[in-house]
């Protein structure tokens, strides 16, 4: 079952199960109070005879009756029956008076009730009853006997109402609810289902859009112009779109250069192993040699690749609090043994940063390396840290060759390297890799050279928290 249809239907379930329990309990409380107003009538009927009895008079006479049958004959006459509401006298168990207007309930005409009704000609107690005939149906009723002692005669004085009468006003009524509430789940049932569709029409896209995605076209995108939950859902779902996209384009292309790369030593090795004269062992040590250098530069190649896919797993850096001052120190201690250069400190920092060392120092140490291929001896290579607003920065600048204008936006992509106009070993992934470290920290890397002038690479990290102790001090080792 569609959801569309599903929510409906438990809108629509819920809906009418309300208005069921709503209806029903209604319902049951006007019949309760229906009936309370017919025992009150009663009541109030039988009040009104006793106030009579004791206080009316004769009007043919002027005295007090004399009799049950006159008592009973002027009562009758006297007394207009309600709606819905019959009388009857009885005189020693036969029916002796009937109401003489027109009334809704004619109790003589029923010959069930006149029977049972004669049948308590003896009875003292006035308490309301409840009979069910097959000519009024049900009825609440009420019989006062009436005595005189003057006269042997038995009265009795019967006064009923049709239950069913007076409960048809609000049978009536919950008719007519019901139709109301049948109509109104219609218009509940038509509105949801339109709502529902408008709702779901993002799912319903996404759907769509999903079955059109395949892994070589990532372009499907939902159209989004609600503000509500689903189609924020609908949002989220293309900017997932947006960053699979993103990384699909980016591992392609990887794949591409890896691929570009990997066929030069490839290449190389077929040709000297298929040029190699095997006879001639000092070839084969040549082709050897070779052999392994190039298998070399393939190994570090393919754990630079590795290390660019780990870089966005969550756990690729593990920050912790480090003092930039020993961090500078200790990578300048580490690179004096790559080359010949004159190493100095530009700056350092006694402050405490939150950061991974173990990436930091492998992001420096590239980046000083890159300055030791691009230099010569007696060139400067220094590193140095400072605080800047709400950054901590490290650089490595260099007195080198410097890097074109047209270079400068490129070498941090995978594979890339500046035209320097001689051969510099490398994967071209160094640069790839010093980036993808300092965004593991939320933070950029940035270069500033031009050619000629060397060149100054800095890492920008945000500043979670720091403790500065000294003032930066320039110093040269």
């Amino acid at each position: 079952m569609a959801v569309r249809t599903r929510v409906l239907a438990a809108v629509l379930g819920v809906t009418a199960i309300g208005m069921l329990v709503a209806g029903v309990t209604s319902f049951l409380v006007q019949r309760e109070r229906v009936d309370a107003r017919i025992d009150d009538n009663l009541a109030q009927e039988v009040d009104e005879l006793r106030e009579f009895a004791n206080t009316g008079i004769d009007p043919a006479t002027g005295d007090e009756f004399t009799t049950v049958d006159r008592f009973l004959q002027v009562v009758m006459q006297r007394n207009v029956p309600d709606r819905n509401e019959g009388l009857l006298a009885f005189v020693d168990g036969v029916v002796a008076w009937e109401p003489a207007t027109d009334v809704d309930v004619r109790l003589e005409d029923d010959e069930d009730f006149v029977d049972d009704v004669a049948d308590q000609s003896g009875s003292t107690r006035v308490r309301p009853r409840s009979i069910e005939t097959e000519e009024l149906g049900q009825l609440r009723y009420v019989t006062v006997p009436v005595t005189d002692d003057d006269d042997d005669a038995q009265g009795l004085y019967v006064i009923a109402y049709s239950r069913d009468l007076e409960q048809a006003e609000v049978v009536d009524a919950y008719q007519t609810f019901a139709v109301v509430a049948i109509a109104s789940l219609a218009m509940v049932g038509a509105v949801g289902w339109l709502v529902a569709g408008r709702l779901l029409r993002p799912i319903r896209l996404l759907r769509d859009t999903a079955q059109q995605i395949s892994d070589t076209d990532l372009s499907g995108r939902i159209a989004v112009t609600g503000t509500d939950d689903i189609s924020a859902l609908a949002r989220t779902f293309n900017d997932m779109l947006d960053r699979l996209e993103v990384a699909f384009a980016g591992q392609r292309d990887a794949l591409d250069d890896a691929g570009h790369e990997m066929r030069t030593p490839i290449t190389i090795i077929r040709g000297h192993l298929e040029l190699m004269d095997s006879a001639d062992p000092a070839d084969v040590e040549e082709v050897r040699a070779m052999l392994l250098d190039e298998l070399d530069r393939m190994h570090r190649m393919v754990d630079d690749l590795v290390m660019l896919a780990k870089a966005k797993r969550p756990d690729f850096v593990h920050p912790r609090p480090v003092e930039l001052d020993r961090l500078v120190d200790e990578v300048l201690d580490k690179a004096r043994a790559l080359a010949d250069r004159q190493w100095r400190v530009d700056a350092r920092v006694s402050a405490t940063v939150d950061l991974d060392p173990q990436r930091i120092t492998q992001a420096l140490l590239q980046l000083i390396s890159n300055a030791v291929k691009h230099t010569e001896p007696g060139d400067v290579i220094a590193v140095g840290s400072q605080l800047t607003g709400a950054e901590a920065r490290l650089w490595v600048r260099d007195t080198g060759i410097g890097i074109a204008a047209d270079d400068i936006d490129r070498i941090f992509d995978r594979f890339a390297r500046a035209d320097v106009g001689r051969g510099v070993e490398g994967s071209g992934l160094g640069l790839a890799i010093v980036t993808a470290i300092a965004e593991a920290h939320r933070g950029t890397v940035t270069v500033d050279s031009r050619p000629g002038a060397g060149a100054v690479f800095t890492i920008a990290l945000p500043l979670v928290g720091s403790a500065v102790t000294d003032d930066l001090v320039e110093e040269e080792a």
